[in-house]
């Protein structure tokens, strides 16, 4: 069933630009010079429908067993209990946890044989937010968001680039050598204020002091300060990057992004009332507004979660009931939005789990075969890449590593796989020696 477009944006569309964005545009036009970062909102505010590329990641924190997900067996010892079920897109099939998706199979492209061999939680998961595995030494690899938020975040933006809501992250992966610019603002929803908390909203966005002039007068003063601290502290830039980006917020209240009860009652069902259908929500809010990358986690539903090595199978059927709504809501949200041509939507864990199940009902640590979905950006949908052995052990053909997702979704993105980020006078590739999977793009 379609989502009626209820959003009033085509009637503020110009609203965004601030006096600083159309005195830019009106000396670059003098001038004769290109506006690059203005002028997809400026055509796009103009009735251009075409929005800049953006990327939404739900990541599913402890790794997801693709058997009960993306890639049933159900005839076999190692299926268990989970079914099988047809899709939208005869020959293709998902487990029974996800009759939303399974209707949308025709917007979505199944990678069934990940093979990225990390088995640990931490060093699996700095390689699937990286893209390179954990080697020692003081060389720290930007994540996924930051990269591309460095390659797609408009300079005149008012929101950041990068938001992760609901983030279940270990603090040492982060924007690495890109530097703070590109952490991401994190969006956690955990408020004493039950309204806050169902709403994601970012708290304090209101100065304390509702007076402008005094506000400036602060910035002003806070300027001053800056100048006599030195430019190369790592520590000064962090904090001057994060008071920037925190001032830009209050100043704008996020552009409205946050205010989730502007969407009809209906649309936030449909979502979910959790905090992860609400985060879905929000990303879709907040890639309407500009930002390139947001990042939506789903670690528990109560006492469950994805690390299922007991009682696997209730603890993914719990899951998947927040999940498979959301997930199903924001594509066809997306695309009854005319956004999902331009905006890639992953949906990924650090790893799978083992076909063979364990004394205690549940499913261990796999990355030896295990599976991804993507959806929008005019990906090549309806298919799947890749097989798993009958018993789901190996991989049977195809197997895809993780520099290859990675390419993958850069380059739908419109972003040079091939091309590098430099750490100091070191150029650093953004994928580690690997190239995007052509059947997909």
């Amino acid at each position: 069933m379609s989502i009626t477009n209820v959003n009033n944006s085509k009637n503020s569309r110009f609203q965004s630009f601030s006096r600083r964005d159309m005195l830019q545009i009106s000396a670059a036009s003098f001038a004769g010079v290109a506006c690059s970062s203005l002028l997809p909102r400026l055509a796009h505010a103009a009735g251009d429908k075409r929005p800049p590329k953006a990327c939404i990641l739900l990541w599913m924190p402890g790794g997801p067993s693709q058997l009960e997900t993306l890639d049933p067996i159900p005839a076999v010892a190692n299926g268990g209990p989970t079914k099988a079920i047809q899709t939208s897109v005869p020959g293709i099939q998902l487990a029974d946890n996800l009759p939303s998706i399974a209707k949308l199979m025709q917007d979505v492209a199944l990678i069934r044989s990940m093979n990225t061999r990390e088995g640990d939680h931490g060093r699996a998961t700095q390689l699937m937010m990286t893209g390179y595995r954990p080697m020692g030494g003081t060389l720290e690899y930007p994540v996924l968001g930051s990269m591309i938020a460095q390659r797609l975040q408009a300079e005149s933006s008012q929101l950041p680039g990068f938001v992760s809501i609901a983030p279940f992250r270990s603090t040492a992966i982060g924007p690495g050598f890109l530097g703070p610019k590109y952490a991401p603002l994190l969006v956690s929803g955990a408020s004493n204020d039950p309204t806050t908390r169902a709403n994601l909203t970012v708290e304090n966005l209101e100065p304390v002091n509702a007076d402008a002039t005094a506000l400036a007068d602060r910035q002003q003063l806070l300027t001053m300060l800056r100048s006599n601290v030195a430019t190369t502290s790592r520590s000064a830039a962090k904090h001057a990057s994060i008071y920037d980006s925190a001032i830009r917020m209050v100043e704008t209240q996020g552009e409205g992004a946050f205010k989730l009860d502007e969407e009809p009652a209906a649309l936030r069902d449909a979502y979910g009332r959790s905090r992860f259908g609400q985060g879905c929500l929000l990303a879709r809010r907040l890639v309407e507004r500009g930002v390139p990358f947001v990042e939506v986690s789903l670690d528990s539903s109560g006492t469950e979660s994805w690390d299922s090595h007991a009682n696997n199978f209730a603890a993914v059927g719990s899951l998947c009931k927040v999940l498979d709504p959301a997930w199903g809501t924001l594509l066809t949200d997306l695309r009854d939005r005319g956004m999902l041509d331009s905006t890639l939507v992953v949906w990924m864990g650090e790893f799978g789990r083992t076909p063979k199940i364990n004394t205690s009902n549940g499913r261990d640590h796999f990355p030896d075969a295990w599976s991804v979905a993507l959806a929008g950006a005019k990906i090549k949908g309806g298919q799947v890449i890749g097989s798993t052995t009958p018993d789901g052990n190996e991989v049977k053909d195809r197997p895809v590593l993780a520099g290859e997702l990675f390419a993958t979704i850069l380059e739908l993105l419109g972003i040079d796989s091939q091309s590098s980020n430099m750490s100091g006078d070191r150029p650093i590739p953004m994928v580690d020696n690997a190239k995007s999977i052509a059947e997909l793009i």
